[in-house]
Order: C-alpha cells, then sequence, then structure tokens
C-alpha cells in the first residue's frame, strides 16, 4: 500500500445501513433473510448496506460445514445477493460467507457495485483460535485458511477499509488502511456474546477515534441453531467516536447519515495519521552494583 493521509474524495453525504441477522444452518433459508432486509434498507434510502460476517451459514459442525460451502462460482447465496444489488442499485458489503477454497474454507467478504458486479475480495487475516473463561473453544486456523493482506475498495464517496470480526483487536490493519486513504472502516462480525459484552462498542470506537474514520460493523445476534451466541449491537460510528446507530441484539436494520466531511474534520482536529512513527523496542532493566574481587 501507498502511504496517504488524504480523507475521503469529494464531500458527501449518503445513508449506511447494517443488516443484523441470526444465521441459521440453512444456507437458502440465510439467504432470503438477507434479501428481505437488504430491501428493506434499500427501500428506507440506503445507498451503502452491509450483511454480517458469516451470512450464508452458521454452523458448528465442521463436517456440516464443509458439505454446505460451495465454491465462489457456484455460489447460491453470492448469486442472490449480488442480483438484489443490481435490483436495488445499491452498493452491497457483504460481511463474509463461508467459500470453498482447497482443502479448506475462505471466511470471505465481498462488495458488490450497483451493477451486481464483485468490486472487491476480502479473506478474513486474523483467526479466532481461543479458549474462554466460560469453557467455549474456538479453532477458525482448523476450518478456515486466513487472508494476507489488507484490502480497500473504491466507492463513489472515496475508499472503504475491508476487515471481519477478530480483526477488530489489531489496530495495525486499521491504521494501514486508514493511511492509504480510507475514509471508513468496516468489522461485520459474529462476536460470542461473552467478548461483546466486554469489549464490542469500545473496539468499535477506538478504530473510529484513532484513525478519524466512521466505523461500520453489521453483527450477527442471539441464539443460533447451531448452539452458538452471538452479542448483535451492529453499529456506525463516526470519526470522532460518537455511535450514530446501534441494535440490540434482534435481527433488524440500523441506518446513520454519513458525511464524508467529517472525516477531514476530525483529521484536522487531531492529526495522528501525520504523526506516527515505528519505535525500535527496548527492554530496560535496572543496574547491578559491581564487585571487584580485587578488593
Amino acid at each position: 500500500m501507498t502511504r496517504s493521509t488524504a480523507g475521503a474524495g469529494p464531500d458527501a453525504v449518503f445513508r449506511a445501513a447494517c443488516v443484523q441477522m441470526r444465521a441459521t444452518r440453512d444456507p437458502l433459508r440465510n439467504r432470503d433473510d438477507a434479501i428481505r432486509m437488504i430491501r428493506e434498507a434499500a427501500t428506507a434510502g440506503a445507498q451503502f448496506v452491509q450483511t454480517p460476517e458469516v451470512t450464508n451459514l452458521c454452523e458448528r459442525d465442521t463436517k456440516r460445514m464443509r458439505e454446505l460451502t460451495q465454491t465462489e462460482e457456484a455460489h447460491a447465496v453470492l448469486a442472490g445477493l449480488r442480483e438484489t444489488a443490481r435490483d436495488a442499485k445499491i452498493w452491497l458489503h457483504i460481511g463474509s460467507l463461508s467459500v470453498a477454497d482447497g482443502e479448506k474454507i475462505a471466511n470471505r467478504a465481498y462488495v458488490i457495485d450497483p451493477e451486481g458486479t464483485i468490486a472487491a475480495r476480502y479473506d478474513k487475516v486474523h483467526l479466532f483460535d481461543v479458549d474462554l473463561p466460560n469453557g467455549e473453544t474456538w479453532r477458525e486456523s482448523n476450518t478456515f485458511t486466513g487472508g494476507d493482506r489488507a484490502v480497500l475498495v473504491e466507492t463513489p464517496w472515496g475508499l472503504v477499509g475491508l476487515s471481519i470480526c477478530y480483526d477488530v483487536r489489531f489496530p495495525y490493519l486499521y491504521r494501514a488502511e486508514a493511511e492509504a486513504g480510507a475514509f471508513m472502516l468496516t468489522g461485520p462480525a459474529c462476536f460470542t456474546r461473552q467478548t461483546g459484552e466486554a469489549h464490542w462498542q469500545v473496539l468499535q470506537r477506538a478504530r473510529a477515534i484513532e484513525n478519524g474514520a466512521f466505523m461500520m460493523s453489521a453483527a450477527q445476534g442471539g441464539l443460533h441453531e447451531d448452539g452458538r451466541e452471538s452479542y448483535g449491537h451492529s453499529i456506525i460510528v463516526d470519526p470522532w467516536g460518537r455511535v450514530l446507530a446501534e441494535a440490540g441484539n434482534e435481527p433488524g436494520v440500523v441506518m446513520a447519515e454519513i458525511d464524508t466531511a467529517l472525516v477531514a474534520q476530525a483529521r484536522a482536529r487531531v492529526p495522528s495519521l501525520r504523526h506516527g512513527r515505528s519505535p525500535r523496542v527496548t527492554i530496560a532493566r535496572a543496574e547491578r552494583p559491581r564487585h571487584d574481587a580485587a578488593e
């Protein structure tokens, strides 16, 4: 990426919407639920609509997930959502789909333009391998293949930086995207209820504040058929860290007005993108008295 401290493109105001889902174990049912809410958002005036991580399938049974996951070329959910974006004449950010990728599965985001064309793909870089205090264990690396690059997509309002869920805990990804010119950062997710209650909003606001950018993250919410419980609280945050819209944990749509001029204003007030440095790390240790053996 080339380094840039530019904000968004020409000043513009548009409406953005997060579609909050409670995805099931049935990809086609999830597709139809997503399409219904995307259309609802578009009818209400949204020009940029985002769905959550794993829009097509919440499935903890790895064998069944593999059986239900299709290649990009044959992906029924992707095809249906592309058609919806084209029909509604909107920019559609599919938070992620599980997509067959060799022996493993890609957790892949797509941005679809108003013609139904794939404008960008992003594979989740940071995989969620954790043991939580409540006994939940997650090993995404056993099933998914991780991405290796940050991705920005050009929209009519400027560059939008992509990420997925656990990525939100790695600030350097968002700083790289902001330095490359992103006016909006995204983090669609299927956050666990336990970690979401503790960290979700503060992480979203922090990524917005430290980069002087909008942050937009559609989420899964509630108790899913496969037994997981996700936090919900789809959120849109402005470059000063103000929450413009936030859901609860039920499926639905939340919307906000995005005024791209706020990006330049925030970055002028706190020009941290121009002041970034990469210091060397040293470890200081207390000096010990020297004892001369000849004394």
